[in-house]
């Protein structure tokens, strides 16, 4: 550990405490250590499945929206491993995830502030500070950046499932193995469960007999990655987002989903070409197929009953409105993540300020709200939902997210943050007019959501 007091201490190292590493490494009169549990980083390694790629440009790695002459930006990894120009060459529509997390460990083998093999056990704060109390000893830090992740969402039917038959999708390519022969239900109709889905049925040896795909969207839909809708992944829309009612904020994320959680076009063509293959083309005759699949979107699992060996899965189908079943020997649940603070800040819950949600209510510099000393900043990533909107959960806003908090910790503007005017007028304010009439009325610009103005 250490005998002084840092200027910051980060509390779990995935991607986003670790774009906050890197950028603090340019910054020499900022102390400051980051801490996991984990002997070394290793991003999903659960969802490391074949050909899985990005849904961002490599641009959005670590700091280089704000900081390009970093040692720690993708390109330089590419220099590094003297492989930048077959890279060029590959011409990847989009970077495979495994090259992405093998930049990301190369980051953290060789940033000096990382702490591998140290948990976290308890925060305190007394007069001068933060006591965090972990494996080694106790450290003292003027603020906290929490970085944990999120955790997984699992269903409430899931307890009613053997752990041995089922899996999160974070710990997908570990029960691969398993499902050689048996009857698979892959539950979730994002990304995750598409690629989960591609996988099984891509799968030569040790096939699984059937999968079934389960989603409560409507269909499988694409991922809108247009730029308009890019846009929303822009420091200037985060600061108009930011301005909107609690209440508009959680109405606007809700009808963003597909900007943020939509499954990659690439992906989705890769799937129905090998549900061709396997429905035409696979086997001695042409409607024998190795893998019986069946895409059952807007369905609902609503309960699960034991049968045998076996799952029934209870669904209502929201396109007739009827009730079907499904049976598995395996379920694997794309079901997303949930937000949650982590157990070592128990002493602190009650100081902080949380919206309706249960989140922290975290402000433009991602500090949040606590009755502490405006001084001491408990800074929360990857917990702004709903504060900043679709992009706080994404890779895309990370390394200016990070540059923002660099130039609160060191109370000057270390990294330039500010951007010109977005090409797109998102709030009233921005038009020179008031956002209400002269009667005290919501004009139409307050009065209707964002979704059904013309």
């Amino acid at each position: 550990m250490t005998d002084h007091t840092l200027d910051l201490a980060g509390i779990g190292i995935g991607p986003f405490n670790l774009s906050l590493a890197a950028q603090l490494d340019a910054v020499a009169d900022i102390d400051a250590l980051f801490f996991d549990r984990a002997p070394a980083f290793d991003w999903h390694p659960g969802m490391m499945l074949p050909e899985v790629a990005l849904q961002t440009s490599f641009l959005k790695d670590l700091v280089t929206a704000v900081n390009p002459t970093s040692p720690w930006s993708f390109l330089a990894y590419l220099v590094a491993q003297k492989r930048f120009y077959e890279f060029l060459n590959a011409d990847f529509g989009a970077v495979p995830r495994q090259e992405f997390a093998r930049y990301l460990a190369w980051v953290a083998a060789r940033l000096p502030s990382l702490c591998f093999g140290t948990a976290i056990h308890e925060v305190r704060f007394a007069a001068d500070g933060f006591r965090l109390r972990g494996d080694g000893g106790t450290v003292r830090a003027r603020n906290i950046a929490v970085g944990v992740g999120l955790q997984p969402n699992l269903p409430a039917f899931a307890g009613k499932l053997d752990p041995r038959d089922h899996v999160h999708s974070a710990q997908a390519a570990s029960c691969l193995d398993r499902t050689a022969g048996r009857r698979v239900a892959v539950i979730g109709g994002g990304q995750s469960g598409a690629e989960i889905v591609l996988t099984l049925l891509n799968r030569s040896r040790d096939a699984p007999a059937s999968v079934d795909w389960i989603s409560r969207r409507p269909n499988f839909q694409p991922i809108d990655a247009t730029p308009f809708t890019n846009e929303l992944f822009t420091p200037g829309y985060v600061e108009r987002f930011q301005a909107l009612s609690e209440a508009r904020r959680r109405s606007t994320v809700a009808h963003q989903k597909l900007a943020g959680d939509g499954i990659s076009p690439a992906t989705l063509q890769a799937l129905y070409q090998r549900l061709y293959t396997v429905r035409h083309l696979t086997g001695p005759h042409a409607a024998d197929a190795s893998v019986a699949a069946r895409l059952m979107p807007h369905r609902e699992v609503v309960d699960v009953e034991r049968a045998g060996g076996s799952y029934r899965l209870l669904m209502r189908n929201g396109f007739d409105g009827r009730i079907d079943v499904a049976q598995a020997d395996i379920v694997i649940l794309a079901t997303g993540y949930r937000f949650a603070l982590p157990p070592c800040l128990d002493p602190l819950r009650d100081r902080l300020r949380l919206d309706a949600t249960g989140r922290p209510q975290i402000g433009p510099d991602f500090a949040a709200a606590w009755d502490g000393p405006a001084r001491n900043r408990v800074f929360v990533l990857n917990g702004g939902l709903i504060s900043h909107g679709i992009a706080e959960p994404q890779l895309s806003l990370m390394a200016w997210r990070s540059a923002v908090i660099v130039n609160a910790v060191a109370g000057r503007a270390v990294f330039e943050t500010d951007l010109p005017p977005s090409p797109v007028t998102w709030s009233s304010a921005e038009c020179g007019r008031p956002v209400h009439d002269g009667g005290g009325r919501l004009d139409a610009a307050e009065s209707l959501s964002p979704f059904e103005m013309v």
